[in-house]
């Protein structure tokens, strides 16, 4: 079920403790359940059976990352698709209408199956290896430019950087480290800049 206004701050985690600490914090979020292998998909699917639960009793929208299969098997709201994962088309076929869909992008490109964009990497990063070079702001702003769809730019974002960001032409960020080094502390902070 799509929340009636989409979430501008997504958090990707894999873990439950961050996920419970960032739902403590007041404010529409959506949380990105991301697991990487070798996670059993047994484990993934009770992972996200259980951030699911979460999300529905705080209201939260919750996606997966990746693995369509466990998205739908749980119930999730959605899922997000990256570069080398179902093209949007087939991910959109798996998904089903009405359910949300995002899709990784960095630079303007017409997809219409998406319901938004995750754009980046907006900075450089640590959290995720074998990324291609940073766009920044302006490379964030040409896709959002180029959008009939949120973009939520990812990689590298802090709260300080979410200005400049926004003022780009981003609906919204995505966090990783950030959330993962102070879940509640960054979490609120994302939610001013966002606010």
């Amino acid at each position: 079920m799509v929340q009636p206004i989409f979430p501008r701050l997504h958090v990707v985690t894999s873990s439950l403790p961050i996920v419970q600490a960032v739902l403590s914090v007041s404010g529409h979020v959506a949380i990105q359940v991301r697991v990487e292998d070798p996670v059993t998909d047994r484990d993934a699917y009770a992972l996200t059976v259980a951030v699911l639960a979460l999300c529905r009793a705080r209201g939260a929208l919750c996606l997966v990352n990746d693995r369509l299969d466990v998205a739908v098997a749980a119930g999730a709201d959605g899922a997000h698709v990256g570069a080398d994962d179902l093209p949007p088309a087939a991910a959109r076929k798996v998904l089903g209408p009405g359910v949300v869909l995002g899709v990784t992008l960095r630079a303007p490109a017409k997809v219409p199956e998406a319901s938004y964009f995750g754009v980046g990497p907006a900075y450089a990063t640590s959290t995720k290896d074998g990324l291609p070079d940073p766009i920044g702001p302006a490379g964030v702003g040409a896709v959002a430019d180029a959008s009939g769809v949120p973009v939520i730019a990812i990689a590298g974002v802090t709260p300080a950087l979410v200005p400049e960001l926004l003022a780009a032409g981003a609906y919204g960020v995505a966090a990783v480290g950030a959330i993962a080094r102070d879940p509640v502390g960054a979490t609120t902070a994302f939610l001013a800049a966002l606010s």
